[in-house]
């Protein structure tokens, strides 16, 4: 797509996050030498890819501004077989390849960063350790007891509610898989 590569890719990823996380993505458009308006004029143009009728689906547009997939492999839910596609690490999250699950006809179900996995998790112990961008929604699994993941009211966000041993509980947000803010419930 003209104009249209990882640099810009990572400019959609951020328009989200800054619902969250406004001075963690001035910081990040500044690593990538972008303004603010350029960041809502590569989401814009985004959003018209998203709904052209030209413009390939499913993985196909991925590969379209990332690149060709780093690996492939399948993901089987129930009854159901999903194949997944994961890109390089973007500059701005090393260690966090872009991921996304594809269902039987080829359509994408979700798409998030994850950990890479030679990439160690950080320190997640408490509450506290659970820091914006420290950590992506996988890894909260193990680590806090029972921790229940939902979908959030628009595609590219996430939360995880986490039952502590204390009696308490939180909601982890995260926009494109990144853990955003954490909040006592």
């Amino acid at each position: 797509m003209k104009g249209f590569a990882r640099r810009e890719f990572q400019l959609v990823l951020l328009r989200r996050m800054a619902d969250y996380q406004p001075g963690l993505v001035d910081e990040a458009m500044r690593a990538l030498d972008a303004s603010r308006t350029e960041m809502r004029e590569v989401n814009a143009r985004w959003q018209r890819v998203l709904r052209s009728r030209t413009f390939p689906r499913g993985r196909s547009r991925y590969e379209t501004v990332l690149g060709p997939p780093a690996s492939t492999g399948e993901l089987r839910l129930g009854d159901v077989t999903c194949e997944l596609a994961r890109w390089p690490p973007l500059t701005l999250w090393p260690g966090l390849p872009f991921e996304i699950m594809m269902g039987p006809d080829g359509s994408v179900m979700h798409e998030w960063l994850v950990r890479d996995e030679d990439v160690p998790v950080p320190r997640l112990e408490t509450v506290e350790d659970l820091v914006p961008w420290s950590c992506v929604a996988g890894d909260l699994d193990g680590r806090f007891g029972a921790v229940a993941h939902q979908d959030g009211e628009v595609p590219s966000r996430w939360h995880a509610t986490l039952a502590m041993p204390d009696g308490s509980s939180y909601v982890a947000h995260f926009v494109w898989g990144l853990l955003q803010t954490v909040v006592a419930v």
